[in-house]
């Protein structure tokens, strides 16, 4: 198994629903562009992915959403040493088909109250939904290390939501450990860096706005 030197998470640059919540009632969530603010945001993560990868081959999967794929366009990589394939199990939570603003508003509530993890939006999926779909992509990860020619880099480039559950998956973190932390912003980076010791290791961690509190010896 030929395990790559770095995997690298990329949230989508800022999206017109990002700056405007309104827009998810005339558009669908999948459709909706970047920003100008977002291209420039995607251009500027593409700077450090160029400087991080060099002149490495890297195994891009990027998820079906506009907004990523118009950030994986930004971010300027050269053609000739990515492959690209899209990986719909990266795509956002799924929080319904049209979407009502002010319905949307109170759902967020409640979830805050309930949990990220275990709260299902009406027509939509929780947290723990997009952790399985997740966890099923990891294990196609896994296998394509097996091939003697994979790229020493992987990127996904994906949603805030998806990177932390990624990463939750990925390091064993507990539900109380997902529930403390935050989002990361948009067009943000982060690196698992394959060590010494033959682990990965997240080069930074992400912003945590409460301890956990974990309900048993798991935590």
């Amino acid at each position: 198994m030929v395990r790559p030197r770095r995997i690298v998470l990329v949230r989508h640059g800022e999206s017109e629903g990002n700056a405007d919540d309104s827009v998810y009632e005339r558009q669908p969530d999948h459709a909706l562009p970047l920003t100008a603010r977002g291209r420039a945001e995607a251009v500027r993560a593409g700077v450090r992915l160029r400087e991080l990868f060099g002149h490495e081959r890297v195994s891009v999967y990027v998820s079906p959403y506009l907004r990523t794929h118009q950030t994986l366009a930004h971010l300027g990589l050269d053609p000739q040493v990515v492959r690209i394939r899209e990986e719909p199990r990266l795509r956002e939570q799924d929080w319904g088909n049209w979407q009502d603003r002010e319905d949307v508003r109170r759902q967020k509530a409640w979830r805050d109250a309930y949990g990220h993890f275990f709260y299902r939006f009406a027509q939509g999926e929780s947290g723990a939904d997009v952790y399985d779909r997740v966890g099923a992509f990891l294990e196609s990860l896994y296998r394509s290390f097996e091939a003697p020619d994979h790229p020493p880099n992987v990127l996904l480039v994906t949603h805030g939501l998806t990177m932390r559950l990624f990463c939750m998956r990925w390091f064993h973190w507990t539900v109380a450990e997902f529930e403390s932390l935050s989002n990361p912003d948009n067009a943000e980076l982060r690196v698992l860096e394959l060590g010494d010791d033959g682990r990965y290791h997240l080069d930074r961690p992400f912003h945590r706005w409460r301890e956990p509190e974990p309900y048993g010896r798991t935590g």
